[in-house]
């Protein structure tokens, strides 16, 4: 049995909108295992992006149990153990994209950051695209190196927003199997939250979400990640 690297137990959170109180995640209970790539699907609105959050660390549940078992305590979990992408690419426009994608080594006082940024821009295929500033980037470009600045600590679980949605159908595709490719290498759990449902059936489960509950679950252990 892989590890468990994050489980929740009836999970919430909830914000207060003027004089209401809306539960943007409604009592969702999962486990992640390492290896397993799950994809997040539902409307707009219905609480993939808080999930996606609450899982990375980035937010505080209202109440419930959220632990990292496999991953340690939730201040020690960015950047080398969990990758984080963005709905958008949210890169340092002062700084070239291999700059970017080596920031997370540098902020956690690693070392060889440039080769380690450059090896993870070869993941994607943008070797080429290394020098060049944020604004010199097409959306799509900018998302790959949003990618590639995720894996370059080689974490264990990788949380991706909507990670294609500036590419085309070729483009998302490409994407996400060289993800899910480094997935497999190295081991790491990926959930990927979009609305794209070919991409969605690379993925090992799908988690269907409505009004911040889990709608249906479908389990897709047969599945290779790839085509």
């Amino acid at each position: 049995m892989a590890k468990i690297l994050a489980a929740a137990t009836d999970l919430w959170r909830s914000f207060q909108r003027e004089r209401d109180i809306v539960a943007a995640v409604h009592g969702c209970s999962f486990r992640i295992h390492a290896g397993e790539t799950i994809a997040i699907m539902g409307p707009s609105g219905c609480g993939k992006t808080t999930l996606l959050n609450l899982i990375a660390g980035l937010d505080v549940p209202s109440s419930g149990q959220l632990d990292w078992p496999g991953l340690g305590p939730s201040d020690t979990l960015r950047p080398e153990r969990i990758g984080v992408v963005f709905q958008s690419a949210n890169l340092m426009p002062a700084l070239t994209a291999v700059e970017n994608v080596a920031l997370p080594i540098l902020l956690g006082n690693g070392s060889d950051a440039e080769a380690r940024a450059l090896t993870a821009l070869a993941t994607f295929g943008d070797e080429a695209l290394a020098a060049k500033l944020p604004e010199q980037l097409s959306g799509g470009q900018a998302e790959r190196i949003a990618v590639a600045r995720a894996i370059v600590t080689n974490p264990e679980l990788v949380v991706a927003d909507e990670p294609t949605g500036q590419l085309d159908l070729a483009g998302a595709s490409i994407l996400v199997d060289r993800l899910l490719a480094w997935g497999q290498q190295t081991g790491s759990a990926i959930i990927i939250a979009t609305h794209d449902e070919r991409m969605a059936a690379k993925m090992s489960r799908i988690w269907w979400m409505r009004h911040g509950k889990f709608e249906n679950i479908v389990e897709r252990s047969a599945c290779t990640g790839a085509g």
